[in-house]
């Protein structure tokens, strides 16, 4: 399939979020990060995905700029570390973000984890603030449990629109899935590969030979079926593309079967202060 034939992947949407982003965790070596987002851009990509700690927003706003593609033409997320989420914390770190990106807003803010200065009521409140004074368009959250998501929705005036978590076919995720579909949030899939672990696994490789595939893209269209966006880190060209082509690849009833019964578990993602 062509890259033209893909550029229609751009508008496949979940509430006006496209379905596979540009994640730029680790990507912080200079000039590598506005590269690989200036490329996503132009291959098509309409969805971004930075954070404040990850130390690459300005990076990631060069790419933005550097890119031949309209900045309302672009989804752009980042999240708001543990350390901020006091209200003051909040609002200063975000406005500090959004001179970094080099953007007046942003799509989609994120509490980065319900930990260290995460107060519900207080963090929510300010996001709920930033919505107000059109600095962000809509409030998500990330790493939430699902008691801290009904939580998130019974404190919060402004629609949580969703959470990230890490998710992958060794990581399903079924309890956070059911329960953010219960509350209307939309699922985003960080590590959708299992940071690579997904090439050593035989049902995807399986899968990958039956549809000329990669396993990474059998994993992404495996999130696709499930009504989940995933935000595949990504820095060099060949990868960026990969990627991208997975919105070509169509799995059937039975592709999903033999990937919902993969029974090897391996969460990648393990903090101290992660709230499981």
């Amino acid at each position: 399939m062509s890259q033209q034939d893909l550029s229609a992947g751009e508008v496949e949407r979940a509430n006006g979020m496209p379905v596979l982003g540009l994640g730029t965790w680790e990507n912080t070596e200079d000039g590598q990060c506005a590269t690989s987002v200036k490329e996503a851009l132009e291959m098509g990509y309409r969805h971004i995905d930075t954070a404040q700690v990850y130390g690459n927003e300005e990076q990631v706003g060069e790419g933005i700029a550097e890119a031949d593609v309209d900045r309302e033409d672009i989804f752009l997320a980042t999240k708001v570390w543990i350390d901020h989420l006091d209200h003051d914390g909040v609002v200063e770190t975000t406005k500090e973000s959004l001179d970094k990106l080099g953007v007046d807003k942003v799509d989609l803010l994120y509490v980065h984890w319900p930990s260290r200065t995460y107060d519900a009521e207080e963090t929510l409140g300010a996001f709920n603030e930033l919505v107000e004074e059109g600095l962000v368009d809509r409030i998500g959250v990330s790493n939430f449990q699902p008691e801290h998501m009904e939580e998130a929705v019974d404190v919060s005036d402004e629609p949580i629109f969703a959470n990230q978590v890490e998710l992958h076919p060794l990581l399903p995720q079924e309890e956070i899935r059911a329960k953010a579909d219960e509350l209307d949030i939309e699922v985003v899939a960080y590590s959708p590969l299992a940071r690579g672990e997904v090439f050593d696994v035989d049902e995807l490789e399986e899968i990958a030979e039956k549809h000329d595939a990669s396993a990474a893209q059998v994993s992404l269209a495996w999130l696709r079926e499930k009504g989940v966006t995933a935000i595949p880190k990504a820095t060099s060209t060949d990868h960026i593309e990969d990627n991208w082509e997975s919105l070509g690849v169509e799995l059937d009833d039975e592709d999903v079967e033999k990937i919902d019964g993969i029974e090897k578990t391996d969460r990648r993602v393990d903090p101290d202060f992660a709230p499981w």
